[in-house]
């Protein structure tokens, strides 16, 4: 068919609501999310990964890194008589100390922490003690108690000579004195 200035024409479709318009990406997501329907599937969605995630984490170890239960604190000779080792006390909660008990000579090892309330007692080298610096527990050098609210002595860790002639620090196993377990020879190494 022919216009009156006498062009061909070219048939239109007629517009009409039972025309398909080819989907475009704009207007599938703004059908898929611009919904309440498309809300709601977004929320399940997140929400069932949050899920899975925590799921995974739950399935997954705690593992701890621990330090070593036991410990070489170094020969005999190191330590002289009389001589409150400080340097394991940051990292492994024990002084070493060279000491007498009952009138024996011995190196034992005491757990840092009071008998009180567990808090971390401090050496005061010129006065030959240990001190709890929050309650005023007062505790000799060979971890006996003598002022304060401590109702016993510093605990001792096991302690041992080694086949390489180090002392061996045991900090899992503890000798309390009032149960008579400072006798107990793997509490102390004679010297």
């Amino acid at each position: 068919m022919a216009d009156p200035n006498g062009q061909a024409q070219t048939e239109q479709p007629a517009a009409g609501p039972c025309v398909p318009v080819a989907p475009t990406r704009r207007g599938i997501l703004a059908s898929v999310f611009g919904t309440a329907f498309g809300w709601g599937m977004s929320a399940l969605g997140a929400a069932t990964g949050l899920w899975a995630a925590a799921t995974a984490r739950f399935l997954m170890p705690n593992a701890l890194a621990e330090p070593p239960r036991r410990i070489k604190v170094g020969p005999p000779a190191d330590y002289p008589p009389g001589k409150v080792e400080t340097r394991f006390q940051p990292q492994h909660g024990i002084w070493v100390v060279h000491g007498v008990y009952r009138n024996r000579r011995q190196i034992y090892a005491l757990r840092s922490a009071c008998t009180h309330l567990g808090c971390i007692t401090i050496w005061q080298e010129n006065e030959q003690r240990f001190k709890c610096p929050c309650h005023g527990s007062g505790f000799y050098a060979d971890g006996i108690h003598f002022e304060g609210p401590a109702p016993r002595p510093l605990e001792r860790c096991a302690i041992r000579l080694a086949s390489d002639g180090q002392l061996e620090v045991d900090i899992s196993k503890t000798f309390q004195e009032e149960l008579g377990q400072w006798e107990d020879p793997q509490s102390f190494v004679e010297v």
